[in-house]
């Protein structure tokens, strides 16, 4: 028999769940916000207690209410506190198994789909899914056979919000993490992110892409193209996470696509932007440079990232003195209609590629004709027939060094010391 105390508990809890059935929305809201309010951090067992071993029941009410609202756009924010309570509560597998029994992961990547619900309501079904992750390999491994991860960076790309934004890229990295069967299809969809057009949503993919990449240790093709493309952004932010991962990718197999990558855009083709503009009946000048901005924003942040490569890796400046580096930095000098990439390639090249009296890049019966000075404001000196000199180079340095009797092994060292007094540009 159960004592007095006992049937006064079960009373109580009958009641509460009895108000609940016959509360409208008002009154819900108001018993969510007691509940959250006086059971925020409780344990499994303390949550038993509260609820005379009958936490469940209120449990079930809850995730039932939210698949019968959760279409409607209603205001969720408070119901789905109520279940994180339940979920991340320690002690809490017995309740996190009973919402995922009745479909309650699928439900929450849903509402990350719907544009009725609210946004806060969109981060806090991202703070569930987080408790769900994190509980173990097997939860993750649900999350993501639910079409979980498609849903989750499709939300990433179209959020507002860049503190949402940074709740997803929790919930990617932590899919990542102790995730063999499906961290690939995470690192996939990563790359897939990279085109987005929100400045926010690149940025975290490419910090999360470091974290997977080590994780994996493996590349998958299609990540050069994407990540130098990255580099046309007008976000500096973006444009530093870009070439942090070029740091790292180098170390893997896709180094000799992605070292060619650098240098082919140091000499941008125009002829997807000649198209659009033969679309356009205008001669504006402006107009011209406005639509070749992201390819001279690329020229120049290629310039930035072989000049980082170069002075940390003797043997990645090497390969790119066989790619013709030196040309084509030089021919970046003389684009007058950037001044950064003139700026960018003028510091790279004093970087590693110095050219100077005596040095085999240079016809020693040439004159100098560019004027001496400082790399950081060397372009502002070129005149347009130095940069047309500039642009139509033929230096091949390789070329120079075979026929001068210089091994490989030493190429790099022959470059890397000429003094900086000795500087110059053709």
């Amino acid at each position: 028999m159960t004592s007095i105390k006992e049937q006064a508990a079960i009373s109580r809890l009958l009641s509460f769940l009895q108000d609940w059935d016959n509360a409208g929305k008002v009154a819900r809201s108001h018993i969510l916000n007691n509940f959250i309010e006086t059971n925020q951090g409780k344990t499994a067992p303390e949550l038993e207690q509260e609820f005379s071993q009958g936490a469940s029941l209120f449990l079930v009410r809850l995730t039932t209410w939210l698949r019968l609202t959760y279409m409607t756009g209603s205001r969720l924010d408070k119901l789905l506190r109520s279940i994180g309570i339940f979920l991340s509560a320690v002690s809490s597998n017995r309740y996190l198994i009973e919402f995922l029994e009745v479909g309650g992961a699928l439900t929450l990547l849903e509402i990350l789909a719907l544009k009725e619900i609210e946004e806060e309501d969109k981060k806090e079904s991202i703070k569930l899914l987080q408790v769900i992750s994190n509980s173990g390999r097997k939860y993750k491994e649900l999350i993501c056979e639910s079409y979980g991860v498609r849903s989750i960076a499709e939300f990433l790309a179209k959020s507002k919000s860049e503190e949402t934004q940074e709740e997803v890229q929790v919930l990617l990295e932590s899919l990542i993490h102790s995730n063999p069967k499906y961290r690939n299809q995470v690192y996939r969809g990563l790359i897939a992110l990279l085109p987005c057009a929100s400045p926010k949503a690149q940025q975290l993919s490419l910090q999360t892409l470091r974290t997977a990449q080590s994780i994996i240790g493996t590349t998958h093709p299609g990540i050069v193209d994407c990540v130098l493309k990255v580099l046309r952004t007008v976000h500096p932010e973006v444009q530093y996470e870009a070439i942090e991962l070029i740091k790292d990718l180098v170390n893997y197999d896709v180094c000799p696509a992605l070292l060619k990558g650098l240098v082919a855009l140091l000499i941008p083709s125009f002829k997807e932007t000649s198209k659009q503009q033969s679309q356009i009946v205008s001669d504006s000048s402006v107009l011209q440079l406005t639509t070749h901005l992201p390819w001279f924003l690329q020229q120049a942040a290629a310039a930035k990232a072989i000049r980082i490569l170069a002075r940390g890796n003797t043997s990645l400046a090497e390969e790119m003195l066989h790619l013709r580096v030196v040309h084509s930095l030089m021919a970046a000098m003389g684009n007058m209609d950037h001044s950064n990439g003139q700026r960018q390639a003028s510091l790279t090249l004093e970087v590693r590629w110095a050219a100077g009296p005596g040095c085999p890049g240079i016809q020693p019966s040439s004159p100098c004709s560019c004027p001496q000075g400082n790399a950081e404001d060397l372009y502002v000196k070129i005149d347009s027939i130095q940069a047309d000199i500039l642009a139509a180079n033929e230096v091949n340095v390789t070329k120079e060094l075979h026929l001068s009797g210089l091994s490989d092994s030493t190429m790099s060292s022959y470059f890397g010391h000429c003094n900086q007094g000795q500087v110059a540009y053709i």
